[in-house]
């Protein structure tokens, strides 16, 4: 929106140009979301507890969870919003990934919001029967895959990219849609198992968000992705600007997320971002990267399916509670241990999903 006026003032006055340097833009956006968190969340935070959107506590979960029960929830709303204006104020709206990753982004959020609601009314920690939320989710992932596929227009959109490797390319054809489909649904599903500890899955979230910027921005650059090997993606360049309001949007949450957390994210936020990430990695083909830089996802619902898999095979639990980081709780480690080793393993997977590029 800003940067069509812009365009317009820079008839009127050169200086007007500077607006469109993605990378200025980027950094607008970044600023933009974040300024946003942090002057609405508090008030947003009020509002919560004064309505008594509090979060409902699971009885078979860990017994130091019981002292959150009534934290206020639902904020996953506030990263939303501020991801949705920063976006829409500094990113090129003919860009048709913008827009998808938007409304991927928002109709995840509103079935996490529906999940949130339940929980809340009926006073029932379960939210929306599973088979609901996931047909919901497919829908909306498909149809996600289906518009992507039929809409391309260069041959790279639909190849699969492995890492590490400088020439390895797959034609992915019509099955492109499913791998979409999974890294969308998937990639949601991911992050909201892991948002169980405060601050948990917001970290994480933003350096992987933070580094799919990088990979937008490179992929957008016809002399960097020649360089580096990787696909020139015309289209994807403006979705570094996505990427950067997700990173200022979720560092404010963070602000009042961090431990002991004021308000929890809830599934409005957790289903919401994990579908942005998978739809971004999607967009600038580095499915398989996400994978890495994702690993704590990875791993707390490769967790939570080995437990179930043992216990219906074998009748006895891997771990002590399911996902993984109920079981170090279990263990006795402290929650902000458990919550600074995740961001600490972060860091480093994000640093080797960065070095894909150069490592081909």
């Amino acid at each position: 929106m800003l940067l069509y006026l812009s365009e317009y003032l820079s008839q009127y006055h050169s200086g007007f140009s500077v607006f469109q340097y993605l990378t200025l833009r980027a950094i607008l956006g970044v600023m933009t979301a974040l300024g946003i968190a942090l002057i609405v969340g508090p008030t947003m935070i009020r509002r919560l507890s004064f309505k008594q959107i509090g979060q409902v506590i699971r009885d078979d979960g860990p017994q130091s969870h019981l002292s959150k029960s009534g934290t206020p929830t639902m904020g996953g709303a506030l990263i939303l919003v501020a991801i949705a204006i920063s976006t829409l104020l500094w990113a090129d709206l003919n860009n048709r990934y913008i827009w998808v990753v938007l409304l991927v982004t928002m109709l995840f959020g509103v079935i996490g919001f529906v999940d949130d609601y339940i929980k809340l009314a009926r006073q029932d920690p379960k939210g929306l029967a599973s088979r609901y939320k996931y047909f919901w989710q497919s829908v909306v992932g498909a149809g996600a895959a289906i518009f992507l596929y039929t809409s391309a227009t260069i041959p790279a959109e639909t190849e699969l990219i492995i890492p590490f490797f400088k020439d390895v390319i797959i034609p992915l054809g019509a099955w492109y849609m499913v791998l979409t489909y999974l890294v969308i649904v998937g990639s949601s599903n991911a992050v909201n198992l892991t948002d169980g500890l405060d601050g948990l899955a917001i970290m994480p979230t933003v350096m992987v968000a933070g580094a799919l910027g990088l990979f937008s921005y490179l992929a957008g650059h016809a002399e960097f992705a020649r360089y580096l090997s990787i696909p020139f993606i015309p289209s994807a360049g403006e979705l570094t600007i996505f990427c950067a309001a997700m990173v200022g949007a979720g560092l404010g949450f963070l602000w009042f997320n961090t431990y002991p957390a004021q308000v929890f994210m809830g599934d409005v936020g957790a289903l919401a971002l994990g579908a942005a990430l998978g739809c971004v990695a999607v967009l600038v083909r580095q499915e398989l990267v996400l994978l890495i830089m994702g690993g704590v996802f990875v791993a707390e619902t490769l967790s939570v399916v080995v437990q179930v898999v043992s216990y219906k095979l074998r009748g006895k639990r891997v771990f002590l509670m399911a996902p993984i980081h109920h079981h170090y709780e279990l263990k006795g480690w402290p929650e902000p241990r458990i919550i600074v080793r995740f961001w600490i393993i972060t860091v480093f997977l994000v640093l080797v999903g960065i070095a894909t590029l150069k490592i081909r």
